[in-house]
């Protein structure tokens, strides 16, 4: 059920969406800015040139370890308050001989190695980088940490491709999340809104039927709780991996699906299949759209439900804070589908012992807390670190 043990927060929470009530956004910054498709002509092109769909290699500039690459830089994006945090996103096509590396700045910092990343693992191994930090922030995994307030960013994305040849990543999309907010134990709770009485009918897979599964991408069980809840949703939008992309899977293993997910999430540093950004990546190798970003309450995540978009969500909890879970846990993603007539939460939770017992239906205060919280209070009384509100959108 660990997919990412969070750290304490000084404050982020980032968004892709309208403004939630303003007694739950109090004190919330949050900014999320994306590029996309015909965007992409936009910022500063070294060899790149939009294409149907996006950008791509024009002509290479330079050349790493056999790869040749060309390199697009984002216009800088200026936030209204000083952020705390920031997670890049990105969608791309990444044929065989290819693949891209997204990197962060603010003003006057250096670049950061957001991940190097392809849809396969037979040119690269897909990888965040260990060891960035200095005076200006920090990366942890997959997320920046500021030191001092992050006024402004931009993304910088480079695409590799053989030496020598012609074929070329597609980038669809180049976007990050920024955020602040403040530290918190308890937030307040909000009122049910559009979507009670909503449930959207997704796919239920547990992880614990995969428990011993490819050692390689992390045995499967608790570890694979992001892949699992990823491919409820991509599967719910119609789209997943084909009987041929499937091919490479023990016949004899249940949902051969997660295996695939949890292959094509694994980050061969962190050492998991629970990089956010690599997870919505994934997502959208299928033809659909996917970005991490945080909401400020659940009647913010409501207005996708009853759109027919589920949400999946980070948390973690003592096992006495979400009533039926019957566990605890330092961070764990599951898959919010609808909300009861009294506005409670219908989740897909993959840490159950089958797939005939992922619904779940818990309490919408206790949910909302442990899910929005930057701060929680472990069993021996330590303090540890929450989410604050992190969730993949996946859309088509």
């Amino acid at each position: 059920m660990t997919s990412r043990v969070v750290p304490v927060l000084s404050a982020v929470l980032a968004l892709g969406f309208t403004a939630a009530p303003p007694a739950v956004a109090e004190g919330a910054r949050v900014d999320y800015r994306e590029w996309r498709s015909a965007q992409l002509a936009q910022g500063g092109h070294e060899g790149t040139a939009p294409v149907a769909g996006g950008l791509a290699i024009d002509r290479p500039v330079g050349a790493l370890d056999g790869y040749d690459y060309a390199r697009w830089t984002s216009p800088r994006h200026v936030l209204g308050f000083g952020a705390t945090q920031a997670v890049a996103s990105w969608n791309a096509d990444t044929p065989p001989g290819t693949w891209l590396e997204v990197e962060l700045r603010g003003d006057g910092t250096r670049w950061y190695v957001m991940g190097r990343w392809a849809s396969g693992d037979r040119d690269i191994r897909r990888t965040t980088v260990p060891g960035q930090a200095d005076e200006d922030g920090s990366v942890d995994v997959d997320t920046f940490l500021a030191a001092r307030p992050l006024r402004a960013f931009q993304l910088r994305v480079t695409l590799y491709r053989l030496a020598g040849t012609r074929t070329s990543p597609l980038l669809r999309m180049a976007g990050a999340m920024a955020s602040a907010i403040p530290d918190r134990f308890t937030v307040p709770p909000s009122a049910p809104g559009v979507a009670r009485g909503v449930e959207l009918a997704v796919p239920r897979y547990s992880q614990n039927v995969h428990e011993g599964h490819y050692p390689e991408y992390d045995g499967g069980g608790e570890a694979w709780c992001s892949p699992t809840s990823t491919e409820m949703v991509v599967e719910f939008h119609g789209r997943g991996p084909s009987a041929d992309d499937l091919s490479w899977l023990d016949p004899d293993h249940v949902d051969r699906s997660v295996d695939h997910a949890a292959r094509h999430t694994y980050d061969h540093d962190y050492r998991g299949a629970g990089n956010w950004p690599f997870n919505t990546a994934y997502a959208a190798t299928f033809g659909l759209r996917g970005h991490v970003t945080r909401l400020r309450s659940l009647s913010e995540l409501e207005r996708y439900v009853a759109r027919g978009v589920p949400v999946i969500t980070s948390q973690s909890f003592r096992a006495d804070e979400l009533d039926g879970a019957g566990y605890g846990t330092a961070g764990h993603i599951m898959v919010v589908v609808g909300f009861t007539e009294d506005g409670d939460v219908i989740a897909n939770d993959p840490a159950s012992p089958t797939d005939e017992a992922v619904r779940h239906v818990y309490d919408r205060a206790q949910f909302e807390t442990v899910w929005l919280r930057t701060k929680r209070h472990r069993a021996d009384g330590s303090v540890a670190g929450g989410s604050g509100g992190i969730a993949y959108i996946i859309t088509r």
